[in-house]
């Protein structure tokens, strides 16, 4: 069953492979690899306010684009002291709309802990939340997972990106920049979001 990763984001395409690679009956493509060229479209699809929503609009818009059924995500960190800050707003919390990757990452870290400053550990509690949609052949259809942990004052570990070097799980004794990437995708939002739609996808068929 040939199943389309539909994201730009190389550390999120890595994770969804290693997560999916449980699954050998799907065969996993990417956006690279059916051809398909990036747009300033892509970025307006995710126009609302919850994970839910935004995750639905991106498989949607990428299974109608392509013809192919279609996982997408929408993730995010949501801090407590912050009142559930930065939520869906997550990759472009710092406004460096014309930042990727890593440049991106680095800045919306450096805000967050800006935002932080002097919240003491006790309140820097924090949820990551992935949302992820299947549409196409017959399916539209969302599942949650989410991860709690606390927000560190300083970035551990290298791995991850996003706000993986700052978010520590106490369970593990080490930040998501620090685990194994095997490990992550145990216990993580985006693991168990997708093992839930790779589950119901194998499971029932539909179209």
């Amino acid at each position: 069953m040939r199943l389309l990763v539909a994201t730009r984001n190389p550390g999120k395409v890595r994770e969804l492979r290693d997560i999916l690679a449980a699954y050998p009956r799907l065969d996993i493509v990417g956006l690279e690899d059916l051809g398909v060229p990036e747009s300033p479209d892509e970025d307006a699809v995710e126009a609302f306010q919850t994970f839910e929503e935004n995750a639905r609009a991106k498989a949607r818009y990428y299974t109608a684009l392509t013809g192919a059924l279609t996982l997408a995500d929408d993730s995010g960190i949501c801090v407590d002291a912050l009142g559930g800050a930065p939520g869906v707003r997550s990759r472009r919390f710092a406004g460096e709309v014309e930042s990727r990757g890593l440049r991106q990452d680095e800045a919306n870290n450096r805000h967050l802990l800006r935002l932080l400053a002097g919240v003491p550990p006790e309140r820097r509690t924090a949820r990551y939340i992935c949302a992820a949609a299947l549409a196409g052949g017959g399916w539209d259809d969302v599942y949650v997972g989410e991860c709690r942990g606390v927000v560190l004052d300083a970035p551990r570990g290298t791995g991850g990106f996003g706000y993986d070097p700052l978010f520590y799980l106490s369970e593990e004794g080490m930040t998501f920049g620090e685990l194994l990437p095997a490990r992550k995708s145990e216990v993580s939002h985006r693991g168990r979001a997708v093992r839930a739609a790779a589950e119901a996808l194998l499971s029932e068929r539909r179209g």
